[in-house]
């Protein structure tokens, strides 16, 4: 079952997610020995560096990433199941394989108790691999939802569908959540963001390019497969109703440069006001349905969004929008289904729109279905498993040592008033880092799993999701939850909490490496602390204050000449070109390109001052600063098919991998010193429009 996802305010080196968490006992789930990572105090330390992905036929001067990744890149074959190979993605690989065996030691445990964390495990794996009861139910699972559809007698009664969509995990045109307050980050406050597109962006939708149109046309042809294999009424005919009234929900939609804007997506409205903005909807009934009426405000993120649907539901006749339902309905629950409904799902979204050759085996998919419903419980192990606490330890130096020099940065920068620099500084001092895992785990007591129901559990979690956030409403913020699992491979920032968080899973080469030299790991885990400090002082992030709270703490020039720094720097990305008829969007990526430039530089200046006046030992052939910044580089090795490279840069606030690498590392003069970069050379930009923030 697909999730709603909403453009929340939480800033991730890939992507952000987020989670609900509370205090409960370890699972007696079966434990092997920890990993030990830990180096012995006379074994000398390596460089960490792999030479053989170095193209040493390119100039490091002209590209550096291709330098340092060109033969990986050259001589890598994209899994057939998978749309990407590279640092990021290739540890997920191993982490989804350690998450298989705590699993299958859990299904292979016989009379496990009925309702503890290990039969939950168990039968919510068995369910997903059973695809034998998934064939006999076909869409079974889902014949009462798509009753509720056919059983909407009024647009009223739509609206109130639409929240119940929600909370059962189906889709629906305006997506509610529950968030830190930007503005009050004492509160919880309830919002509504935009949704109910199936296509990746608006501009799907409109785009008269042959790649577009042909994206549009095999969209409805799926449709209309999914529906004859369901078995529903008039597939063509439904197929081209969908399209057309997701068209005019897109023309609705503010596009993706607008909805990372933190001001303008913030519009606190009175719920008793609501009827200004969209007097057609039946916002008693949603909010009743929601539980979420007794809320006095609400924050609307995209209002002339909901203003424009509200038209929608006013000029589209009742049965064209039950179609739509129906269809919703059908998509997300696609998964959970038969083989034939979930490969036909595969075959539009992944191969079409994304380049995927081959479904990912059933048990890779079983083990995510695991990590999303049930992840803490084998978080707990994965923990005991894989992640020393000598790597705890070193992280928490690391990410000292990044604040440290952060602060030194704040300090030294002529652009920025002292009044400004004090603000700087105590957000600095109030970032809350939390590396690893969870000091509190979230409970699952409440969530029934069983073996032969699916899509049951997939529904019941989103149910309890969504109790769960309720409880939140009224009460004290939980500083204790983590948005990551700590298998997760990811790392973020969370402005209303102003929190830095590292899971366990991305504490592993070749972002951090415990039998490395420390430029290795500074260039790698310290870029990456750096960044998602970055993020605090980005362009989003850097409206908000130490507490949280989304506030002007800026001087009037100071914030000009912030604007100007950060105006070059789309420039500079603007001009990156991914394929020759397609750029970076460098308004989109703004944020992302300045966690990164901010990441390498601290994280340079870090390392520099963790030598204390030394000189850094020669390793491999290798000085300190070139370790470092091949450190930094290796990190983003990537290949990623075309497809699904055309549909990141259109939607993704991350910059394409190479670029991640040579925009950063364009505007360091510490790297032109250590690699004798000069004018003529490709990665050369003139000192004075070399951009530094931070």
């Amino acid at each position: 079952m697909k999730k709603v996802l909403v453009g929340g305010l939480c800033a991730s080196l890939i992507v952000g997610l987020s989670a609900c968490n509370s205090d409960t006992a370890a699972p007696k789930i079966p434990e092997t020995t920890k990993t030990e990572t830990a180096v012995a105090v006379q074994k000398a330390l390596s460089s960490g560096i792999d030479f053989a992905n170095f193209d040493k036929s390119v100039r490091p001067q002209d590209d550096f990433y291709s330098y340092v990744n060109g033969t990986w890149i050259k001589n890598t074959t994209i899994p057939s199941d998978r749309t990407s190979s590279g640092a990021f993605y290739d540890l997920r690989e191993k982490s989804r394989d350690d998450v298989k065996a705590i699993i299958e030691e859990v299904a292979a445990t016989p009379n496990l108790k009925a309702g503890s964390d290990e039969q939950k495990v168990a039968d919510l794996y068995r369910s997903f691999m059973d695809t034998e009861t998934l064939n006999k139910l076909g869409i079974k699972p889902i014949q009462s939802e798509l009753d509720n559809v056919s059983a909407i007698k009024s647009k009223d009664e739509l609206v109130t569908y639409f929240a119940h969509s929600q909370v059962v995990g189906g889709g629906t045109p305006m997506a509610f959540y529950i968030g830190v307050d930007a503005k009050n980050s004492s509160r919880y406050a309830t919002h509504i963001w935009q949704y109910g597109l199936s296509l990746p962006e608006k501009d799907y939708y409109f785009n008269q390019d042959e790649r577009f149109v042909n994206i549009r046309k095999a969209f409805v042809e799926h449709i209309e497969k999914m529906y004859t294999l369901a078995g529903l009424a008039n597939p063509k005919a439904s197929a081209e109703a969908v399209l057309a009234l997701e068209t005019s929900i897109a023309e609705k939609h503010w596009d993706v440069v607008e909805t990372r804007d933190s001001t303008k997506t913030y519009n606190l409205y009175q719920v008793k006001d609501l009827a200004t903005l969209a007097p057609d909807m039946n916002w008693d009934g949603y909010l009743a349905t929601l539980g979420a009426d007794k809320q006095a405000d609400i924050i609307i993120n995209q209002p002339s969004y909901i203003s424009g649907l509200n038209d929608v539901i006013k000029n589209t006749d009742l049965d064209t929008w039950k179609t739509y339902m129906q269809w919703q309905v059908l998509t997300h629950a696609a998964s959970s289904l038969s083989e034939a409904l979930d490969t036909e799902n595969f075959e539009f979204f992944s191969k079409t729109l994304n380049g995927q050759e081959e479904q990912e085996p059933r048990w890779k998919r079983g083990v995510s279905s695991v990590n999303s419903l049930l992840g803490e419980v084998v978080g707990k192990v994965y923990v005991k498993r894989h992640f020393a606490p000598e790597a705890k330890t070193r992280m928490q130096t690391l990410v000292e040592n990044l604040r440290g020099s952060y602060g030194d940065s704040i300090e030294s920068l002529e652009w920025m008033s002292a009044d400004t620099k004090v603000a700087a500084k105590d957000k600095l001092a109030k970032f809350n880092p939390k590396i690893g895992y969870p000091d509190r785990w979230e409970s699952y007591d409440k969530l029934a799993i069983k073996a032969d129901d699916l899509f049951g559990n997939n529904l019941r979690a989103s149910q309890l999701s969504h109790e769960k956030d309720l409880e939140k409403l009224g009460g004290p913020i939980r500083t204790w939850e983590w948005g990551m699992t700590p298998q997760t491979v990811n790392a973020y920032y969370n402005p209303t909490m102003n929190e830095i968080v590292f899971p366990a899973a991305i504490l592993q080469p070749p972002f951090f490496n415990m039998e490395a030299d420390d430029a290795v790991n500074y260039g790698g885990i310290g870029a990456v602390i750096g960044h998602e400090m970055g993020h605090g002082f980005d362009d989003q992030g850097a409206k908000f204050d130490g507490e949280g709270n989304m506030r002007d703490w800026w001087t009037e020039q100071d914030l000009k000449e912030f604007s100007i720094r950060g105006k070059a720097l789309i420039n500079q990305y603007n001009d990156y070109a991914v394929f020759d008829d397609l750029n970076v969007n460098g308004e989109l990526t703004l944020g992302e390109n300045i966690g990164d430039l901010s990441g390498v530089t601290i994280a340079y200046r870090a390392y520099k001052k963790s030598l204390n006046g030394q000189e850094a030992p020669v390793i491999d052939g290798l000085t300190g600063d070139q370790r470092f910044f091949i450190g930094f580089t290796q990190i983003w090795r990537a290949k990623i098919k075309e497809e699904s490279m055309r549909n990141r840069v259109a939607t993704d606030p991350h910059s394409p991998a190479q670029f991640r690498s040579l925009g950063a590392l364009s505007n360091m003069p510490e790297f032109y010193s250590t690699y004798d970069v000069k004018p003529g050379d490709a990665m050369y930009i003139a000192p004075e429009k070399r951009v530094k923030i931070w």
